[in-house]
């Protein structure tokens, strides 16, 4: 209960226990005034009589703490009062102040609403005759003025009844309400607090994802640069190996020279910002044809690159994936094809960037691939995770004896 509800509930209590000695004493008060209308001793004593028994019966009832139940002895102590109120306003009409306190507790005191609407019926009737001139009504007059009051009285307190009842029944709604959403904010207050404690397991479950996914990440970087690298200047010292022609060697010495100073390159910009070195020195086109043309150089393959569309710069991440996709699959053309000739073509189209590599050599059964082991390179595994972490596609068309063919489909994101 809030402080004013308990306010409320003070001041009730208050007028339910003073205001029936209230109403009482200034029935006294304008009896006393008016001693023309009691001018025989005995009526005199009887009304004294009859006060102090009114008096006493308060006095039993006792003060109200608290809103009362209907109860067979509040129902009694209602009884008494008309009854004692009715006598003293028989003697004098000024009692019927004290008649109405009955108008005030009917619904604390009498059980079952139509004996509520007897009890209150039999006040008005005090009332009304007191108002009318006092009992007993006498003449004609006095009865039509008694029969309008009695009217207008009991009306008057149905439309009060009445307009209480719904404002109880609000209120008893409105308690109702005020439950429900006390358990409506419980169980949302619940809810916040697993959702909480779900977005903190999300946040630590992503932050592992992400650590993860930055591994990998990290582990491609390094096999598409130095582990590449380091296969070609193998590749290039075996022919030095193999060669008596010392300008031979000295060639492939040269392109061995290369091969390391660019892994080099490559390293130092991948811990930098993990970005192809030829990207920071050209665009994807560009870094595209030379890469080509130095791998055809490198392994003796023909190999051609072509750009059709409207070359756009693209974001960073989105031409680094493409370069390595192509880095990739010119690896494992050299390794595992034995291919003559090799095409690279890279395609804009609208919102889509399209990467397509293909080889002529002994190709391959895509459902046959064996899963990439810890020596292995990434491979197509690799490629096409690389593709689908820039929300893009890689699709392989291969059968052995007739090449293969590799598309990668981006979405097109544009440089900041």
């Amino acid at each position: 209960m809030t402080p004013a509800d308990e306010q409320i509930e003070h001041r009730q209590n208050q007028f339910h226990t003073w205001g029936v000695y209230g109403l009482l004493a200034v029935s006294a008060l304008l009896s006393v005034a008016s001693h023309d209308l009691m001018v025989r001793p005995a009526e005199w004593y009887t009304g004294g009589a009859l006060l102090v028994a009114a008096v006493l019966l308060q006095l039993w009832h006792g003060p109200r703490r608290g809103r009362r139940t209907p109860s067979p002895r509040g129902t009694a102590y209602y009884v008494l009062r008309w009854a004692l109120s009715f006598a003293l306003t028989w003697l004098n009409p000024f009692f019927g102040f004290y008649a109405s306190a009955g108008y005030f507790d009917s619904d604390e005191l009498i059980a079952g609403r139509r004996r509520q609407w007897l009890g209150l019926l039999a006040t008005v009737v005090v009332v009304a005759g007191s108002q009318s001139g006092g009992m007993p009504i006498d003449g004609l007059v006095q009865w039509l003025l008694f029969g309008v009051l009695l009217v207008t009285n009991f009306g008057l307190l149905a439309v009060v009844g009445h307009i209480a009842q719904q404002e109880e029944q609000r209120s008893r709604e409105r308690a109702v309400t005020i439950t429900e959403l006390e358990r409506t904010n419980t169980a949302l207050q619940q809810a916040l607090d697993e959702n909480a404690a779900l977005h903190a397991q999300l946040l630590v479950q992503a932050r592992e994802a992400g650590v993860a996914d930055e591994r990998r990440r990290l582990a491609a970087e390094i096999h598409d640069t130095i582990a590449q690298g380091l296969t070609g200047i193998i590749a290039q010292l075996q022919v030095v190996s193999n060669t008596p022609d010392p300008t031979t060697a000295r060639t492939h010495l040269e392109r061995a020279s290369d091969l390391a100073r660019h892994s080099l390159g490559e390293a130092r910009r991948s811990v930098h910002n993990l970005a192809p070195v030829a990207l920071a020195e050209a665009g994807l086109p560009e870094a595209l044809k030379k890469t080509v043309a130095e791998w055809g150089e490198r392994t003796g393959v023909r190999a051609d690159f072509r750009l059709t569309g409207t070359a756009e710069q693209l974001h960073e991440e989105v031409a680094a994936t493409l370069l390595r996709i192509v880095q990739e699959a010119l690896s494992n053309i050299a390794r595992h094809a034995g291919a003559s000739r090799a095409g690279v073509t890279l395609s804009f189209l609208g919102d889509e960037v399209i990467l397509d590599i293909r080889d002529d050599g002994s190709g391959f059964d895509p459902l046959a691939v064996p899963a990439r082991t810890r020596t292995g390179g990434f491979g197509l595994p690799g490629m096409s995770a690389r593709a689908e972490r820039i929300a893009g596609s890689l699709a392989v068309e291969s059968e052995p004896g007739h090449g293969t063919a590799v598309s990668a489909r981006v979405p097109l994101v544009r440089h900041d």
